[in-house]
């Protein structure tokens, strides 16, 4: 995903010159961000874009916003994201991989994992979710799998997932068979090809 991706996608959004606006204005005045971002879906729309699956208007409006500040994207990305609404936090977590940030929106998606918001945990999955250290990712796929959060949403997840992954499926796969309960079937298929791995050796990771 690019800005430039977000921004033909938005062609067709409701209001186009106050997007282009305010994209002018954060860009030599970074702190009016506050006020763009939370109308953003107001004068957006919250439709979701035919040309970008997984994205709404307002997501990927809000994404550009962050992304036309001048510098100091961390500390902005922190700030929208704690003081937002969910959409407003869904955002800000799509946005991170476009941002020059590094490592730094790490703590953002601690968060979003922890909660109780499906939509904000399958945001955190998303191509920024390569910087989390393997345990809290395995972690964030097994609770996808306890909430019902489809594991399409998780980037990488046939490179990244492991014997350890598998081991923590298998072990969970057991303990609903005993209660009488099933796997979601993506889960169940995650589980088939990472069993596959390991009974072909040339599939290994080395």
């Amino acid at each position: 995903m690019t800005p430039d991706e977000l921004r033909a996608a938005l062609r067709g959004v409701p209001d186009p010159e106050w997007l282009a606006a305010a994209l002018h204005r954060i860009a030599f005045e970074p702190a009016t961000i506050t006020t763009f971002f939370a109308v953003a879906g107001r004068r957006c729309g919250r439709a979701e874009l035919p040309d970008l699956p997984g994205w709404t208007a307002d997501e990927a409006a809000r994404a550009l916003l962050l992304t036309a500040l001048p510098a100091g994207h961390a500390g902005w990305a922190e700030a929208l994201y704690r003081d937002g609404d969910a959409a407003e936090k869904r955002a800000v977590l799509k946005a991170l991989p476009l941002l020059p940030i590094g490592a730094a929106g790490v703590p953002l998606l601690h968060d979003a994992i922890r909660t109780n918001d499906t939509r904000l945990v399958a945001a955190a999955l998303g191509p920024y979710a390569h910087h989390l250290d393997p345990p809290t990712w395995r972690q964030a796929v097994l609770k996808c799998v306890f909430t019902g959060v489809p594991l399409a949403v998780v980037a990488d997840l046939d490179a990244r997932a492991d014997g350890e992954l598998a081991a923590m499926l298998a072990a969970l796969a057991a303990e609903r068979r005993a209660a009488g309960r099933t796997m979601p079937a993506d889960a169940t298929e995650l589980l088939d090809r990472l069993s596959a791995r390991v009974d072909q050796p040339h599939l290994r990771e080395a």
